[in-house]
């Protein structure tokens, strides 16, 4: 008796204990080992959160067998940074993919399910990325979510030759961190289980609110990231992230490619005019045919009964004009002598060493940045690959066949090679194809292709055919930077302010005077040859923006306005009415007026759009969003003021328009947010015709 009861004594202790850790979810019969503490799992929680945002690196650094003409890759740069420059933007990587990471645990309640999924989705999203930047040198953009729609089967063409090869350093990658997450769930007491209360209420309530909140906070950042001055957009930059959207690689390289598509995915584009509706836009519809009908009255020609060529002259501009700067030589003879002999003047230019697709699209649209919200800062990036109706001055010549395009460079750049199919162009020879430019010389040392080539390129293509054309042609030969790449260069540049020039600033000033002369040979040699066709040719020539080089200049805040004037001249040939034209009103222009400006050059009639941009520029010669001096500023000022210049160049004031002036801005932020944000109202009327 004695014995029996010594022995329930010794045992009913350590039963009882085993009954706590059964309770506690410690250990069981079923699972006898040990839980996890919770140290491990947010060990773990990081390396695999740091694991996933290598991965997307790696998807857009690796490529391999393309030539990336636009920017380095970046490698491990992108985590040494935080050592090397203070920027933190791999820790911001981290913090996004982290917010993803907690959302999957708390829908799972698992860890180990949330990590294989995590990491599963970072190494497929990582090597579509890889696919992608090898077939088209473009990163992942919010657009391409419509494959994973009725698009689903043209994911196929991201995938190259040789993927295989990719294919399975993935499935090895997955294998292998696969096996070491169920190794150690098998000696988890715990399985992964993050919320362990028995209560299913308390459970599911736990659950939704710690599952609300990462959505919350990803989902406001990225509604606000791209909206100039807010918290979001504050919060990226102050941990190092510099857009660099002129190139998605090379932004996805620089900031990571989840930051870079974050960034794209919500820009506000317009706000809504209080007076929107159907009605309305009929009513400016009416307003700007009667305009067309009473400027067509004296007008004698029609537009397309000429072929245009738009020339966007990569980075000219006048050295001269900078201020503070002394040259030894005019560098543009010949095409100040072309501009003192038809329409010309200066052009207001949204950009500063870069920017170039902006005032690309201002031109081709008519519509103009200055009516943009602040977040809206690239529009062939933020806009034009989601909206529904997309016109431009080229639709203007008919099918897509009299649409041509050249652009010596890579085709992704800017996304064009998708933008100009879907603005109507039949052809978009580049350097990368799918269509190639026939011409690429390049001169002595210089990485680009002459200008001369891409004359040549569209001399062939304006030649072609027995129908008027639309050509647009895009330069690269005075692209930055410059690095004395021309032999016999006898250009000398100084400094008038008594500050010397660096000798970087003046290397580069120099290199850049020698290409704008060799610009100016070969644009006289192309007019030339225009001048001898039997055909009526009209060439829309403008710089997009000063080279980035001026640094001496740039420091004084006072010669902003003069850093943001290129030139530019609307000319026409020998077969042409219009040759030697000089039309009023040219003084000062921006590219959204240029189709206006052509037509009034050549007497040509116009739409009830080319109309109302006749009117507009009569009012404003000139208009652009607050600019900065910044090479690739991708900023606007929040607290700036649209500019908007008089006949005379000078700033003007929105507080002194007249009724008519405000009359125009107002219809033209109608017209833009129908065109862009609304419900495109102006499509199904007249408006873009021509009679």
């Amino acid at each position: 008796m004695s014995e029996n009861t010594s022995n329930t004594t010794t045992v009913k202790p350590h039963f009882k204990l085993w009954a706590k850790k059964v309770e506690a979810n410690e250990v069981t019969p079923q699972h006898p080992h040990k839980p996890f503490p919770g140290w491990v799992y947010g060990v773990l929680f990081v390396i695999f959160d740091i694991i996933v945002v290598t991965a997307l690196e790696v998807g857009v650094s690796s490529s391999s067998t393309r030539v990336q003409l636009s920017s380095p890759t970046v490698g491990f740069g992108f985590v040494s940074k935080m050592w090397t420059d203070g920027n933190f933007v791999f820790v911001l990587n981290v913090i996004l993919v982290a917010l993803l990471y907690l959302m999957l645990l708390m829908l799972f309640n698992r860890f180990w399910t949330a990590s294989i999924v995590i990491l599963a989705v970072g190494i497929i999203v990582a090597a579509i990325e890889h696919f992608k930047v090898e077939i088209r040198y473009e990163a992942i953009l919010p657009a391409d979510l419509g494959f994973l729609g009725s698009n689903t089967g043209n994911m196929l063409t991201f995938i190259p030759a040789g993927a295989h090869v990719t294919i399975l350093v993935a499935l090895g990658a997955f294998a292998v961190l696969l096996a070491l997450i169920l190794v150690l769930r098998h000696f988890d007491g715990r399985k992964g289980r993050m919320i362990r209360t028995d209560n299913l209420s308390l459970n599911l309530t736990s659950r939704l609110i710690l599952l609300l909140l990462p959505i919350l906070v990803f989902a406001l950042y990225c509604i606000h990231v791209s909206t100039t001055d807010s918290l979001a957009n504050k919060f990226s930059r102050a941990l190092g992230d510099t857009p660099s959207m002129w190139d998605s690689v090379y932004d996805a390289q620089r900031n990571g490619p989840l930051v870079a598509f974050t960034r794209q995915l919500n820009p506000k584009i317009m706000d809504k005019p209080s007076n929107y509706s159907e009605e309305t836009m009929k009513k400016v519809a009416a307003r700007y045919q009667k305009e067309a009908e009473t400027i067509n009255a004296s007008r004698t020609n029609n537009l397309t009964d000429s072929t245009v060529v738009y020339v966007l002259s990569e980075s000219f501009s006048d050295p001269s004009r900078v201020p503070g700067l002394k040259t030894n030589k005019d560098s543009m003879p010949n095409i100040r002598k072309i501009k003192a002999g038809t329409t010309s003047g200066l052009m207001l230019s949204s950009g500063y060493g870069g920017g170039t697709a902006n005032l690309e699209y201002m031109g081709l649209s008519g519509l103009s940045m200055a009516n943009f919200e602040s977040s809206l800062s690239s529009p062939y990036q933020q806009l034009v690959p989601s909206q529904h109706w997309t016109p431009t001055i080229n639709q203007l010549w008919g099918a897509p066949v009299n649409s041509l395009g050249y652009h010596p460079y890579e085709s992704s750049m800017y996304s064009r090679a998708t933008n100009y199919k879907k603005f109507g162009f039949s052809h978009f020879y580049t350097l990368t194809g799918p269509d190639v430019i026939k011409y690429q010389d390049k001169i002595d040392e210089s990485p680009y292709v002459s200008d001369k080539s891409s004359y040549d390129s569209a001399l062939e293509g304006i030649k072609s055919g027995k129908t008027n054309k639309f050509i647009q042609i895009i330069t690269m030969q005075n692209h930055m930077p410059y690095h004395e790449w021309y032999e016999n260069n006898d250009y000398t540049a100084e400094s008038t302010t008594g500050t010397p020039l660096g000798d970087d600033e003046q290397q580069s000033i120099e290199t850049y005077q020698k290409g704008v002369e060799i610009t100016d040979q070969a644009t006289q040699e192309f007019l030339n040859e225009l001048d001898a066709l039997d055909k009526p040719v009209t060439v829309v020539f403008y710089g997009d923006h000063l080279p980035g080089i001026y640094s001496s200049a740039s420091e004084d805040d006072n010669n902003s306005l003069a850093l943001h004037l290129t030139d530019y001249f609307i000319w026409s040939n020998k077969a042409s009415s219009s040759q030697g034209n000089k039309t009023s009103d040219a003084a000062y222009s921006s590219p959204n007026f240029f189709v206006a400006q052509a037509a009034d050059h050549m007497n040509a009639k116009v739409s009830p759009y080319l109309a109302f941009l006749t009117e507009m520029h009569s009012k404003i010669a000139a208009m652009e969003p607050p600019v900065v001096n910044k090479i690739q500023g991708w900023d606007r000022i929040p607290e700036g003021q649209n500019i908007y210049l008089d006949q005379n160049g000078n700033p003007m004031s929105t507080d002194d328009f007249d009724k008519e002036t405000k009359q125009l801005l107002a219809d033209y932020k109608l017209i833009q947010y129908d065109i862009t944000a609304g419900k495109n109202y102006l499509k199904d009327t007249d408006f873009m015709t021509l009679p």
